[in-house]
Parts: structure tokens; sequence; C-alpha cells
């Protein structure tokens, strides 16, 4: 088998899993992301506990706004969660489909 083919169906080879690699650390963000948001919003409700609300009613009108904010990004970490695996299997199944030309063109069949 040429060279080329083999060094090309290599290198996709390796595109290939790093873009697997990539999905996986997707998810790692997504997962911290959302457990970062829940604590922003928990912590800043135990620390405004601790305040006269009468001394926080400059901050409290953005409090609606805040709160809807996390709550529209927790969703949208929710659809990505939700085809995260679809993405990440095909990734896979990818990745296997290029290590098997790779060997295949590298022992010339």
């Amino acid at each position: 088998m040429p060279r080329d083919e083999v060094e090309a169906a290599y290198f996709t080879l390796l595109r290939a899993r790093e873009e697997l690699d990539g999905i996986r650390r997707y998810g790692e963000f997504l997962h911290a992301e959302a457990r970062r948001l829940r604590r922003f919003r928990s912590e800043g409700d135990a620390l405004a506990d601790t305040v006269d609300p009468r001394l926080r009613r400059p901050l409290r009108h953005t409090d609606p706004l805040l709160a809807e904010a996390i709550k529209a990004r927790l969703a949208v970490i929710g659809e990505e969660l939700a085809a995260l695996p679809d993405r990440e299997a095909a990734a896979e199944a990818f990745v296997t489909e290029c290590e098997e030309e790779h060997v295949r063109l590298r022992e010339g069949r």
C-alpha cells in the first residue's frame, strides 16, 4: 500500500482520537460547571440570609435575573449532557473504524 495512504489514515486516526478525548473532556467540564453553578446559587442564598434584607435592597432587583440566567445555563448543560453519550459513541465508533482502516492499509490488505 502506498505510504501516503497509510500516513493519511494514521493522521485521521490521531484526529479521531483527539476528537474523542475532547468530547470526554467536554463532558467533565459540563458536570463541573453544573456543580459550580449549583454551589454558587446555594452559597449566594446562604450569604443573603446573613444580611438584613433592607440593606440588600439595591441588589435584590437582580436576584430574579441571576436565578433565571443560572436556570437557563443549567438547562443547556442538561441538554448537552443528554446528547453527549450519542456523540461519544459515534466518536468511539469512528476511532475504531480508523484503527481498522490504518491496520488494513499498513498490512497491505
